[in-house]
């Protein structure tokens, strides 16, 4: 729901990119997490230094599309597992030659969605006791959710008006843009130009799903259309206030992680000798 305030500040010219934290313990045991506190796993430390590796040095290769220069902030999640990943994207930036601190806060507003009498229960053990439940869920998310949990429609009534303060604040000091330039990919003066602030916001599944319907004043009911690995990253780019998706559920920097899980794998069918 909307108060009829504009969401975007008009002509802002900026990037936003989207972090979701990295493996908790509850992910590991395949339990839902919610907004139930649950710490970041050993591989989740690690997939959060790898993709605060990529932010601190964002135009190395594969570069990101966003400005040059430190972000203005990081926003996060006051859940542990956003909280521990935000801060080591912090740490990573303020470590760089020349870098210095830069405000890491948290937002309860862009907190997971409650998922009730679901949080610490796991797939199979739900699937079991509500049956109907989680299955309208993954149907029809505008109209059902977990027992006790939130609606996302009430989800985005909190989504909403910290994604105006978070936006209000990126473009607080910089002129606005224009659309009279060029809009399509491959052309000069596409993309964000020299000086454009741009903000890292770290948070959950969920929670980004509706993020991004949000800002693209997309109806709730496309709920499941997005999706957000473990550390990906998507960046968000604002041309005079347009909002356009210009990456999504970036990957590549976890790909030594993922290469050692794969080489242990292998390791150990070749032990058991299965195929």
């Amino acid at each position: 729901m909307s108060d009829g305030s504009p969401l975007v500040p008009a002509g802002l010219d900026a990037s936003l990119v989207l972090l979701r934290h990295g493996e908790s313990e509850w992910i590991r045991e395949n339990r839902f997490q919610g907004q139930a506190e649950t710490p970041l796993s050993a591989v989740g430390r690690r997939q959060a230094a790898l993709a605060a590796e990529r932010l601190a040095r964002p135009h190395a290769s594969p570069a990101l599309p966003v400005p040059l220069g430190r972000p203005v902030e990081v926003v996060h999640s006051p859940l542990a597992r956003t909280r521990e990943t935000a801060e080591t994207v912090g740490a990573a930036i303020a470590s760089e030659p020349e870098g210095a601190a830069i405000p890491v806060r948290p937002d309860p507003g862009i907190m997971e969605i409650g998922q009730g009498e679901w949080e610490g229960v796991t797939h199979d053990e739900i699937m079991q006791r509500w049956p109907a439940e989680i299955a309208a869920w993954r149907r029809r998310p505008h109209e059902a959710w977990a027992p006790g949990g939130e609606s996302i429609a009430q989800v985005q009534a909190r989504v909403r008006p910290a994604l105006a303060g978070i936006l209000e604040r990126l473009g607080r000091d910089y002129p606005r843009g224009s659309l009279d330039r060029p809009q399509v990919g491959g052309y000069a003066g596409v993309g964000p130009g020299p000086g454009q602030p741009w903000s890292i916001l770290v948070g959950h599944d969920g929670v980004f799903k509706i993020v991004l319907l949000t800002l693209f004043d997309l109806p709730l009911d496309r709920f499941w259309m997005f999706t957000f690995a473990l550390c990906g990253i998507t960046v968000v780019e604002f041309r005079a206030g347009r909002a356009v998706l210009r990456a999504h559920n970036l990957t590549e920097h976890l790909a030594s992680l993922l290469d050692e899980r794969a080489q242990e794998d292998a390791e150990r069918r070749a032990r058991s000798g299965a195929l």
